[in-house]
């Protein structure tokens, strides 16, 4: 039986034990670099089996799991996902919390969910024990939950185990969103939702058993959950499991591991690859070797063009090829993937006249076709990056937002979608659910769709996004996008942290005004001059967007909100701004019009 023709993940894995029982599935990276012994479809199976049967004992099919684990023990993790899935527990996963703020967010995915059991290991509960004491709001909570200690659960316990009434339409898990432009919501996400999503990521990166696959993204996220646990099953090939810690404090070790292990498929958001051009030294570059990576996915977040172009250029000595890049767009609401491009085919890239981006529904006039070796076009041009194809099973729809009509081919408007892979909804958020997923066309009653939220067109039947609608400037009549500003903030001073901005607006004496949070560089807090850049960030911004900036909050590393996935949150950054609760490392304010500022700002020529 293909893969796509399971009516559950349940029957997938069984399918899997049963046929190829000693195939390795999930390999483990201690400190991103020494590999475990491989867990077997035979092996995950049984595990599977276990946990779920110790479920089964004090739960029903649809009861709440939440599986939280450090993400040193992702073994563990994978083996609780699946054992949820096995008893018809509805698997919620989060962040592994470190302190109180995370501990308060994990409360209230547990209220949220109405989830009555808890799986972690022996050693993560007592951890989490000890750092209860000082919150004793969270004593009562975490004491009134049932604790499932998988690591301690012995392998006979699978032969008690009895097959749930489970079928393409049951809730296989929850998955939050992001949180980068609102409070998380969980997703409603059914098997059939995940198999199709999965055959729709095969096609597109045309996926085989040959296949090698490196997951480093966090695995209760969307991206790891479906990439790094889901889809090698899926697809029958090996994925190697690396820490996100382990990235993050030493990026090398992700190329190190493509290089040692010949890994063909691997990926992550965009500021991973510019972190990867900063961080990893000429002395390591010289022991890589990345000619066996075919897929490299990017995705999460908007996709710089000029990203594209550093990666390459920086590693083309290694062995990386630009035709391994494969951007693509998803989201929770979605299982994961909407588009994708094609595989080891240069991204389609559009240089469009600025001002055409920054007004929403209009025509795209004469869009330059380029690939990644055209760059350094100035203002007004801008360039925007191809996610693909709109994948197997699904329908994109360009919709304008106010009219909710159908726009046409290079109009810019909303991105809806309906297709197999699309969640049931949020849960237990009636409202939100009516509102984003039960959206019609006015002009044809077509639907019901997802509404995104987010910004595109489409061209040559491949899909652009240019932006989110809640997260649109409006100055001067004129839209801009938040990531646009915050690419142009940070390439203005060498002292600014990439991918640690963010533009939001304001609204003052009853106008729209933008302002910036802005991370600087630890090196550079004792010995920069902030006016120096405060200057450099109002000229580049006034210079590439034609917009005058109200205020400037630089902030120390780790200050700004961020998503667990590494998104920012611009709502988030501008709440912190209104409630005074941000603690600048220096704050800057307009005290002039933009008229009696202009010795300042050079501005571009009409």
């Amino acid at each position: 039986m293909r893969s796509r023709e399971f009516p559950t993940l349940v029957a997938l894995l069984r399918d899997r034990a049963k046929n190829t029982p000693d195939r390795p599935i999930y390999t483990f990276l201690k400190d991103g670099e020494i590999p475990s012994n491989p867990l077997t479809h035979q092996q995950l199976d049984g595990r599977a089996r276990a946990i779920a049967a110790q479920l089964q004992t004090f739960t029903k099919p649809g009861d709440r799991a939440l599986a939280i684990y450090p993400f040193t023990a992702s073994l563990d993790f994978v083996q609780a996902f699946w054992g949820c899935l096995y008893a018809g527990v509805i698997a919620v996963t989060d962040n592994p919390p470190h302190n109180r703020q995370t501990l308060l967010k994990v409360q209230q995915r547990l209220q949220d969910s109405q989830a009555r059991v808890i799986l972690t290991t022996r050693a993560f509960h007592d951890r989490l024990l000890n750092q209860l004491p000082p919150l004793p709001e969270l004593v009562a909570t975490f004491q009134s939950f049932i604790w499932v200690i998988t690591d301690e659960i012995l392998p006979e316990t699978q032969k008690n185990w009895q097959s749930p009434p489970l079928h393409t339409d049951s809730i296989a898990f929850l998955q939050y969103t992001s949180g980068s432009t609102g409070n998380p919501k969980g997703a409603i996400i059914t098997h059939g939702n995940v198999l199709s999503n999965c055959a729709a990521i095969e096609q597109a990166f045309q996926i085989t058993p040959e296949a090698r696959g490196l997951v480093w993204l966090p695995l209760f996220h969307d991206m790891g959950l479906i990439g790094g646990v889901v889809q090698p099953l899926y697809s029958q090939f090996p994925v190697f499991l690396m820490s996100p810690l382990s990235f993050i404090q030493k990026p090398f070790r992700w190329l190190q591991a493509i290089s040692r292990h010949r890994i063909t498929v691997s990926g992550g958001p965009n500021f991973t690859y510019d972190l990867l051009c900063e961080k990893v030294t000429p002395a390591q570059k010289e022991i890589l070797d990345l000619r066996s990576w075919q897929t490299a996915f990017i995705g999460a977040e908007p996709i710089q063009a000029s990203t594209l172009n550093r990666f390459s250029e920086t590693f083309t000595d290694c062995g990386f090829s630009p035709h391994a890049f494969l951007p693509c767009y998803g989201m929770a609401e979605t299982t994961l993937m909407i588009s994708g491009g094609k595989r080891q085919t240069l991204p389609q890239i559009l240089h469009i006249d600025s001002t055409i981006l920054n007004k929403s529904c209009l025509v795209l006039q004469k869009p330059t076709n380029s690939s990644l070796t055209n760059r350094d076009f100035s203002p007004p041009i801008k360039t925007a990056v191809s996610c693909g194809f709109v994948g197997l099973e699904m329908t994109v729809k360009i919709v304008n937002p106010q009219q909710q009509s159908e726009c046409s081919e290079g109009e810019i408007g909303e991105i809806w979608v309906a297709g197999k892979s699309v969640s049931l909804g949020y849960w237990q958020q009636k409202e939100a659910t009516q509102q984003l997923f039960q959206a019609y066309l006015q002009d044809s009653q077509a639907g019901p769709f997802l509404r995104t939220g987010d910004l595109g067109f489409l061209y040559q039947e491949e899909l652009f996004i240019t932006g989110r609608i809640k997260d649109t400037i409006i100055l001067w009549g004129r839209n801009h996008y938040p990531h646009q500003i915050e690419a142009t903030v940070v390439q203005s001073h060498p002292a600014l942290q990439r991918n640690s901005g963010a533009a939001f607006s304001v609204e003052i004496d009853n106008q729209e005004k933008l302002a910036i949070a802005q991370e600087i560089q630890r090196q550079y807090l004792k010995t920069l001059d902030p006016e120096t850049v405060v200057k450099a960030i109002r000229q580049a911004v006034m210079t590439q967007h034609l917009a005058e900036i109200e205020l400037i909050i630089l902030l120390k590393p780790g200050s700004l909100p961020k998503t667990t996935s590494g998104k920012i949150q611009r709502q988030l950054c501008k709440t912190k701004y209104l409630n005074c609760e941000f603690e600048p490392w220096y704050f800057w304010q307009s005290q002039t019009t933009l008229g009696s500022d202009l010795n300042l700002l050079e501005l571009p020529a009409e």
